[in-house]
């Protein structure tokens, strides 16, 4: 009865702040009369309200999993085990995408298939949603010398705080970022921690992250890019299972690719590039500047969009490199 008095003490304390107290009881789908009532002993919430009340508490998380008493048995590891991880794509599922990989029309075919592998990627590596990002990095078009100078960021699906729609953002990636650091040397990278990432990538960790890993996405000895991932929690990307995982979800993604847009290894030589925020103004001009593409060079959309990418990238990479 010590632990189980003592994590009550703790959620006691925490819900002192009225405003925090609604917060968590909104996030749980309760009433906050039931928190006060678990705090007092007067009642125990279910597993599931276990463990969405801890998902809710990140900064307390591994406290409450130290505190958390017997009188649950082991309906704890249950619900919030962070390896309790589905270690198999469903075959089912890769039945589907041959499908898709085989039927839809050229134009849909990297949207669409990527868009279906990452929404179930993230059911299965985000099952208790703690908080992830899942993002298709995807090298950018060669230089006339044929040097791959960048990568960008194409398509993208996230859970709570990250809840990121089809194309939301784009964001190009170079030498200084874990993607870069992943498709320039063809091998799998996992960041335990921010500390950690900050000492070897300091200018690609955003808010709300707290560890990441990216797998390349390659054919034989060429590459596409990259599958970023991104979680709330540090150390979720230790176990070797949640790896192996993430590694068949960017085999599957090889399919959605092109085979012009994979390139040799020894092709890759990235350059920096700035901030998100130095970013910004550049790529919130890349509609105006397509349509205008359109009309002086008299080309397609998708071979306009080609060359004003091609053009940010450069204006990027000098900005990099003059600091601004």
């Amino acid at each position: 009865m010590q632990d189980s008095q003592r994590w009550r003490e703790l959620l006691g304390k925490i819900i002192r702040d009225t405003q925090e107290k609604q917060r968590i009881a909104n996030e749980l789908g309760i009433s906050s009369v039931t928190l006060t009532r678990w705090v007092a002993g007067e009642s125990r919430p279910r597993p599931q309200n276990l463990r969405l009340l801890i998902n809710a508490l990140p900064d307390y998380r591994r406290t409450f999993l130290e505190l958390i008493p017997e009188e649950f048995g082991s309906s704890i590891s249950e619900v919030v085990d962070v390896d309790k991880t589905e270690l198999e794509i469903p075959s089912v599922f890769y039945a589907r995408i041959l499908n898709a990989h085989c039927t839809l029309p050229r134009i849909l075919h990297f949207s669409s298939i990527s868009d279906v592998i990452l929404q179930q990627a993230l059911k299965q590596l985000d099952p208790n949603r703690v908080g992830m990002e899942i993002t298709v990095v995807q090298c950018m078009y060669p230089t006339p010398e044929g040097r791959i100078r960048s990568l960008r960021e194409s398509i993208g699906r996230g859970t709570p705080p990250w809840n990121r729609e089809l194309e939301q953002r784009t964001l190009f990636l170079g030498s200084e970022s874990l993607a870069g650091y992943v498709v320039s040397t063809g091998r799998a990278r996992a960041i335990q921690s921010r500390s950690e990432g900050e000492n070897l990538f300091p200018a690609r960790w955003v808010e709300w992250e707290e560890s990441a890993m990216a797998h390349p996405i390659m054919l034989s000895d060429t590459i596409a890019g990259c599958l970023l991932i991104s979680c709330t929690q540090p150390d979720y990307f230790v176990s070797d299972a949640r790896q192996r995982l993430i590694q068949h979800y960017a085999e599957l993604l090889s399919v959605a690719f092109d085979l012009e847009a994979y390139y040799p290894l020894s092709s890759i030589e990235l350059g920096r590039m700035p901030a998100y925020d130095i970013q910004r103004k550049y790529l919130a001009t890349f509609r105006q500047r397509t349509s205008s593409m359109m009309i002086q060079a008299r080309v397609s959309v998708p071979e306009a969009e080609r060359m004003v990418w091609r053009q940010i990238e450069e204006e990027l990479l000098r900005a990099s490199y003059a600091g601004g």
